[in-house]
Formats: structure tokens, C-alpha cells, sequence
């Protein structure tokens, strides 16, 4: 039974819970707990955090922000019972992640990432790689409307090609997610574009044109920084790849039929198939394809020397099911095909971080943490640019916090909305800022469901590719720019 204290608001989904007992700093005690904790465990493990530490940091400040929770009256069961909603959120993204890992895995096997990076390696050079890069993937997230699709399946290949061109897998992991998350703001398949809108009571194709007014200058800067990016990096990674090309071509059959693969995929996206069925068709088309092209590889992971129905059955399932390796004197393409071939089981570690944080996210949003924080913010907006900063901090917030986009995009949606109307501001105004400031920076969290998702596809810490995707890191500053010179403003008064 609930406290008298706490009062539920259901909207599109989401629970969102007051507690007017809990003080502002009572509601960030666990938030500064947390990022101390997290910032000392990253100083003692480095990169391995992420492989188990960082989790049960998660977990510890879960625990603190539970001891807050019972202080002010909220019940062991009513913090279990949002944390088993908050777990249950985000189901579809946990078996979306396994299903990740299994198509990488069919996908290596059978010749579709070698071939890309085949074909791309005699196509980009260092120059224009970066640039290209997010032109690609903003093309691919547009089309599909899904930032999470392009990595898996672009992404995970242009990050091959960017690192057999010497080039840094923090700089093109940072130009693929600028690429893919532009393309996820700006397509009308997205979920994001289409919930921004409907919390702050707009429309969608309305909330569209004016997210391009901030959305098209910041990837245009950023676009311009990877290309002058693409000026410093060494010219001569495009003489080096000769032997690259060569050993890819003796140890697979590289073949341009095996692009039907990614094109029947993208296409089922695009005709709106549900994720989880397109990735399954990519890894059932990606097996398939692997024992017409490279039955020698299939025979190589199932440890055998002669191919029949039960060894291709178990080189199939163990490329999909565990971390594969293809044999190869190259010490550059053994990296490369180990990191691609993940497997279900590669994917582990970052479904433990995503539950972990929705742990903590789920008992913040239970004893009434996430609306308290947004409401500190809201009531110190007294001007127009007060109002729109407080929102872009009220979503940062969200997304350290809650470690869930979507949360980032809800709370503050319903918290605003009424603000904004007060001030005479269209809700266009508020659904651009959601998308502008909760959207893209949910991969710059290592702990964030999308943070995690990003690290774990593409095998680059976050804190890699941080400074580098730009567009992510730049589209608050704009808003925020945009909000302090009136410009695009749009009044209710407006037609």
C-alpha cells in the first residue's frame, strides 16, 4: 500500500511519483554518492570497470538511495515494485542486445562484415573516412529511424574499416553515433521523435521542422570538424590496407551477393518491422549465407575439417550463441574479426549494466527523487532562457539518473508543459528542447541503457569516443543558443 505521501501520475506509460516529504537534497544524496563512488572505481579499474565493478557501484547507490527512500516513509515493496517496472521497460532493449551479438556473429562468419570492410577499405581513405562516416550513418538512421540499428549493423563495419585505416576507434565511433543519432531525431519512424511531441502536446511533423532549425547547423559543425579531423590523419593507412585486402580476400570468399543480407534487413526496418524480427532475419540470412560462401569457416568454428549437417549446425549456433575466432596470420584482422564475433554472449556485460542501473533508476523514481530534481529546476526558471536551461539540465539529470532515455524525455515533458504554456511558448519549443538535450546525450552515460548499448556494439568504452561525438555533446549547447538570442522561438500565438 502506498504512503499518503506519494502520489503516482500515469502518463503515456510511464509512473511518475511525488513524494512532497523528500528535500532536493535528500533527492540528490544518492546522485553525489553514486558519481563519487563511480568516479573512484573508474580511477582503481580503468576500462575493466565496466566488466563487473561499475555494476555493483549501481547497485550500492540503489542501496543509498533505498535508505533515503525509507527515511521518508516509501515501502521495501514499493521501491521493488518500480524497479521490476523499470527492468520490465526495458525487456524489448535486452533481447534487441542478444539478438545484436548473434547477427554480429552469422554476420562475420558468413562474409558480411569482411566484405564491407573490403569494399570500404578500397573506397574511403583516411581523409574522407570520418565525414563519411556520419553521412552514412545518418543516411541509414533517417531510412530506418533506429541510432541502435545503424550501429549494429554500419556501425560495427565502418568501425573495422576506420581501424584498419589507422585511424582511431574513439574518432569513428564518435562520427558513426553523431551520424546515427541525427538521423534518429530527424526520421518520423523514430520512437524519441514521435514521444517528444506527445508529452509536450505538439505535433509531430510541426516538432520535426522546427528540431531541424537547431538539429541541421549543429551537424553541420559537426560534419565540418571531421573533416578538417580527416586532413590530420596519415595518408599513407591507405598503402597499408594492400595486405589487409589481400588476407581478407584469401580467407574469405568475398562476394557482393552477400549484401542482400544488411538490404533485406534495412528494408524490413524501413517497412516497419518490429527490431527484434528484422535482427532475427539478418541472423537466420547471415547463417544461411554462411554455409552457400564459407562453408571453410563454418567448418573452422565448429572444429572440424569436413563439413555435415551436424557440425555446420554447431558452427552456426556457436557464432551466434559465444565469442567466435577465425584463424589468421594477420594480427590486425584477428582483432578485428574477435571483436565483431561477440556472439549472444559478448552482449552479457552490457545487459548486467543496463538492469544495474535501472536498479537505481527504479528506486529514484520510487521514493520520488527524479520529479523532486525536476522540480528544484523548474521553479528556478523565471525567464525564458531560465526555463529552457532548466529543462536541458532536468534531462541530463534524468539520463545520469534514471539511465533511461525515454524517463529523460517523460518526466521532464510532463514537468514543463504547463511552464511553457504559462510563458506563451509553443510545445514545439519544449518537444525540440526533450530531443535536443534527453535524446542525444543518453550515449554519453556509460551506465545509460543507450551509453551501455553503444559501448558494448561498437567495443569502444564511452569514455573513448566521448569528446568525439560531437553532435551528441554540441545539441544542448544549441538549444541553449538558440533559447538566449530568441531565435526560433515560436509563440502559442503563432498559426
Amino acid at each position: 500500500m502506498q504512503s499518503q505521501n506519494i502520489k503516482p501520475t500515469e502518463s503515456s506509460d510511464e509512473n511518475i511519483i511525488e513524494n512532497k516529504e523528500l528535500s532536493i537534497w535528500e533527492a540528490l544524496l544518492p546522485v553525489i554518492v553514486l558519481v563519487l563512488m563511480l568516479a573512484f572505481n573508474v580511477f582503481v579499474f580503468g576500462d575493466e570497470a565496466l566488466g563487473g565493478s561499475n555494476q555493483f557501484i549501481l547497485l550500492l547507490g540503489g542501496a543509498v538511495a533505498a535508505i533515503v527512500g525509507f527515511f521518508n516513509k516509501v515501502s521495501y515493496k514499493q521501491m521493488i515494485s518500480e524497479v521490476s517496472e523499470n527492468i520490465k521497460s526495458t525487456s524489448g532493449a535486452l533481447l534487441i542486445l542478444l539478438m545484436v551479438g548473434a547477427l554480429a556473429g552469422t554476420w562475420l562468419i558468413s562474409g558480411v562484415i569482411p566484405s564491407m570492410i573490403y569494399y570500404g577499405l578500397q573506397i574511403l581513405n583516411p581523409t574522407i573516412f570520418l565525414a563519411a562516416c556520419v553521412i552514412i550513418c545518418a543516411i541509414i538512421s533517417i531510412a530506418t529511424g533506429s541510432s541502435w540499428t545503424t550501429s549494429a549493423t554500419v556501425g560495427i563495419a565502418l568501425i573495422g574499416i576506420g581501424d584498419a585505416l589507422g585511424i582511431s576507434l574513439g574518432m569513428t565511433a564518435g562520427a558513426v553515433l553523431s551520424g546515427a543519432y541525427f538521423g534518429d531525431k530527424m526520421s518520423p519512424l523514430s520512437d524519441t521523435t514521435n514521444l517528444a511531441p506527445a508529452m509536450a502536446g505538439g505535433e509531430l511533423f510541426s516538432h520535426i521542422k522546427y528540431m531541424a532549425y537547431t538539429t541541421v547547423p549543429t551537424i553541420l559543425i559537426t560534419l565540418i570538424v571531421f573533416i578538417v579531423l580527416g586532413f590530420f590523419q596519415d595518408a599513407s593507412g591507405v598503402a597499408d590496407t594492400k595486405k589487409l585486402l589481400t588476407d581478407l580476400d584469401a580467407t574469405f570468399n568475398i562476394n557482393g551477393w552477400l549484401f542482400i543480407v544488411p538490404i533485406v534487413v534495412i528494408g524490413l526496418i524501413i517497412k516497419k518491422a518490429p527490431p527484434l524480427v528484422a535482427l532475427l532475419a539478418g541472423t537466420i540470412l547471415g547463417g544461411i549465407f554462411a554455409l552457400i560462401f564459407q562453408p571453410h569457416i563454418v567448418a573452422q568454428i565448429a572444429g572440424v575439417k569436413t563439413l555435415d549437417f551436424v557440425s555446420a549446425y554447431k558452427g552456426i549456433l556457436n557464432a551466434i550463441t559465444v565469442k567466435t575466432s577465425i584463424e589468421t596470420d594477420n594480427t590486425t584482422l584477428q582483432e578485428l574479426f574477435s571483436a565483431s564475433g561477440k556472439g549472444m554472449e559478448g552482449m552479457l556485460g552490457t545487459i548486467w549494466l543496463i538492469i544495474c542501473a535501472m536498479v537505481f533508476g527504479g528506486i529514484m523514481d520510487a521514493i520520488g527523487a527524479l520529479t523532486r530534481i525536476s522540480s528544484a529546476l523548474l521553479s528556478m526558471a523565471s525567464s525564458v532562457f531560465g526555463l529552457f536551461a532548466s529543462t536541458v539540465c532536468s534531462c541530463l539529470a534524468l539520463n545520469l539518473t534514471a539511465s533511461d532515455q525515454y524517463l529523460a524525455i517523460v518526466v521532464p515533458g510532463k514537468m514543463f508543459s504547463k511552464a511553457f504554456k504559462d510563458k506563451g511558448l509553443a510545445p514545439e519549443n519544449l518537444s525540440r528542447t526533450l530531443e535536443d538535450s534527453g535524446t542525444v546525450t543518453s550515449v554519453l552515460i556509460p551506465w545509460n541503457t543507450c551509453g551501455a548499448y553503444q559501448s558494448g556494439v561498437l567495443g569502444v568504452p564511452v569514455i573513448d569516443y566521448f569528446f568525439y561525438a560531437i553532435f551528441n555533446w554540441l545539441s544542448p549547447f544549441m538549444t541553449l543558443l538558440f533559447a538566449a538570442f530568441r531565435i526560433k522561438i515560436k509563440q502559442l500565438r503563432e498559426a
